[in-house]
């Protein structure tokens, strides 16, 4: 039976799909840019879920090629009817994977690109990959205002198999019409010949100028077989119990997540995603100044999602989840293993050695859901990790191949990167994630409470100032609500339900203990604060409420300005003792290495979701001895 937040299947999208073309004319000249569930409203999930209700609706967006008109469908699935067609005017949708390969392969066989890279000494255009990137309002040319637009790097792969990311045509940039699909402009500055570069960017074992060291074999094995079981997308493990959701725009979702204590199954979280990730090149050379990519908002994390394997992506006894997508014909696409779960050893959980009792110890295990992702070069490998203590940690590695291009080019900026190989620099840059956490701490009831750590004043009783003491404050509106990081205080931040108490008397909670928090470092005139001005502080609070899902905005290409969290907390809402949504921002800053080329080693972050008085005492005190293998 289908639960009301599982994803859409196959029939379901090409079902969608059918609908939109019979009742609204939509044809052949147009692409659809997603298809996705419409998640039911929190309070008719109990009615829906026990089958009291039947309800299955899916949102639709499409555009029209011949005159760039985009809109948003509802769709009732049950009912067989669209139930609402909105206009987006000016309104760009997401890029499509296929839009990507369509404009590789037009530019390709351009005349003008062959004589561009004839002048360069390429003339086999096999060898050749043109990487489409969306633009920013700000940075479009006026002449092409109202366009769907795309601009592009070259690169040059040194041999039949060889890494084209090595090789970057540096000044050859082809400006591209997505809806009709023809070049508008080659800006080309002459620059450098990437056949001729002395360049070592390769990674395949063949390709490499060393050999392969040696490493021993590691196996994980589960004689009795895995601990956690999964119905469907409902999973169960350790006293946890949470559905696994996937769209095409934050890839995984968890949702009804929540803990099983003395027989009570208590909430944690209603929903736990990623909503953006943003990420800025801080380089001004003509090379880079538009580079800017919102991973989220402008490709989706689900299109992105690449299929896993076992031994290599995942260890152990593995359970894999397929996805199912669509083109921008509307037709499914299946995603073979989108989804890997499994258990993992997390070293001790808990130990202590007494002189009369001895030892002991309890090794502690981790559930792990994961999925991965490639947007063109980079890669991001995203974990959720759920403890035995009741904790969650959240990781991202980031991996893949860094942007690089010429020294010597005209108008580069090397001292915005770093040098990484022989004429080559990688320039800095950021991530920045925003993680969307819709908290039901205990019940929907929750306040977010700052906290910081004071140390005392020297004087009286406590002469040298060892006493330390922890100040909660309470946010209640959405301008308190809009925060930031504090080393010197070590902030962090309490979802709590003051309506609930624990058996010590004190109100329940969980904490974000955050980590990876960066400064955005930006102007605030800058085109790219003006986007993605979610960005501008760690942390934001907002009353749940059922459209708000993007902090960057609905349609982030070729956008303006930020039409989410800015605009959302304008209002200064109330979010006391209120269902609350937050919005946490992490990521990487970095400042590129030489290391980190040809292929970067994983540069990982996270942060964590920890138990604050939610428990009366450990909660993983029943974890029993483990079974000696040797």
């Amino acid at each position: 039976m289908t639960h009301p937040l599982d994803p859409l299947t196959a029939d379901e999208i090409r079902q969608a799909a059918g609908i939109v073309r019979r009742d609204r004319g939509v044809g052949d000249g147009w692409r659809f840019a997603s298809i996705e569930l419409k998640e039911p409203a929190k309070a008719d999930l109990p009615e829906l879920a026990a089958g009291r209700q039947n309800s299955r609706e899916a949102l639709v967006v499409c555009w029209n090629r011949a005159d760039g008109r985009a809109y948003r469908a509802s769709v009732s699935l049950t009912g067989d009817q669209v139930t609402g067609w909105e206009h987006l005017p000016g309104q760009q949708p997401n890029m499509t994977v296929d839009e990507w390969h369509e404009c590789d392969e037009m530019l390709r066989g351009h005349p003008d690109i062959i004589a561009a890279l004839g002048r360069r000494g390429i003339t086999d255009l096999s060898r050749v990959l043109a990487d489409m990137w969306a633009y920013g309002a700000a940075l479009v040319p006026p002449r092409y205002a109202g366009q769907r637009l795309g601009w592009c790097d070259l690169w040059y792969r040194g041999s039949e198999r060889g890494n084209p990311y090595a090789h970057h045509l540096t000044g050859l940039h082809p400006v591209v019409d997505l809806n009709t699909m023809t070049l508008l402009e080659l800006e080309d500055n002459g620059g450098g010949d990437a056949s001729a570069a002395k360049v070592m960017g390769e990674y395949l074992p063949d390709l490499l100028p060393m050999r392969l060291r040696e490493v021993a074999p590691l196996e994980v094995s589960q004689p009795d077989g895995v601990g956690f079981t999964l119905d469907g997308n409902l999973l169960r493990w350790q006293n946890w119990q949470l559905r696994i959701g996937f769209n095409h725009r934050e890839g995984l979702v968890l949702h009804q997540v929540a803990f099983l204590d003395a027989g009570r199954l208590r909430p944690v979280a209603h929903r736990l995603s990623f909503a953006e990730m943003v990420v800025p090149y801080r380089d001004a050379s003509p090379d880079h100044y538009r580079r800017t990519a919102f991973d989220i908002g402008e490709w989706g994390l689900g299109f992105m999602t690449t299929s896993l394997e076992a031994g290599c992506d995942c260890l152990g006894e593995i359970t894999y989840l397929d996805a199912v997508l669509h083109d921008s014909r509307g037709e499914p696409v299946t995603v073979p293993n989108a989804i890997c779960v499994h258990e993992e050893d997390s070293g001790v959980l808990w130990k202590h050695v007494d002189e009369r009792t001895g030892t002991e110890v309890r090794r502690a295990r981790r559930l792990v859901v994961s999925f991965h992702v490639t947007v063109a070069n980079y890669e991001y490998l995203v974990y959720w990790r759920f403890y035995q203590d009741g904790g969650i940690e959240c990781e991202v590695r980031a991996t893949g191949i860094m942007v690089t291009s010429h020294i010597a080019a005209p108008g580069s900026r090397p001292a915005n990167g770093t040098v990484v190989d022989h004429g080559s620099y990688a320039p800095f840059h950021q991530h920045f994630i925003v993680a969307r956490l819709d908290m039901d701490v205990d019940g929907t009831g929750n306040t977010v409470y700052a906290t910081q750590s004071r140390p005392a004043e020297p004087g009286g009783d406590d002469p040298y100032a060892l006493g330390l003491t922890v100040v909660s404050t309470p946010l209640r509106t959405e301008a308190a609500g809009k925060q930031d990081y504090d080393w010197s205080t070590q902030r962090g931040w309490k979802v709590v339900n003051d309506n609930v108490r624990n058996a010590l008397g004190a109100p329940v909670g969980y904490k974000l203990v955050p980590s990876a928090a960066i400064p955005a470092l930006l102007d605030p005139a800058s085109p790219v604060l003006a986007r993605a001005g979610a960005i501008g502080h760690t942390l934001w609070v907002t009353p749940y409420r059922e459209d708000e899902r993007w902090p960057c905005g609905d349609f982030p290409v070729q956008a303006v300005r930020d039409t989410g969290l800015p605009a959302w907390t304008e209002a200064d809402r109330p979010i006391e003792n209120t269902d609350v949504v937050l919005w946490y921002v992490f990521g990487i800053h970095h400042i590129t290495r030489p290391e980190d080329w040809p292929v970067m080693p994983s540069d990982i972050v996270s942060f964590w979701l920890k138990p604050v008085g939610f428990f009366d005492r450990n909660p993983a005190l029943d974890v029993p001895p483990s079974h000696s293998h040797h």
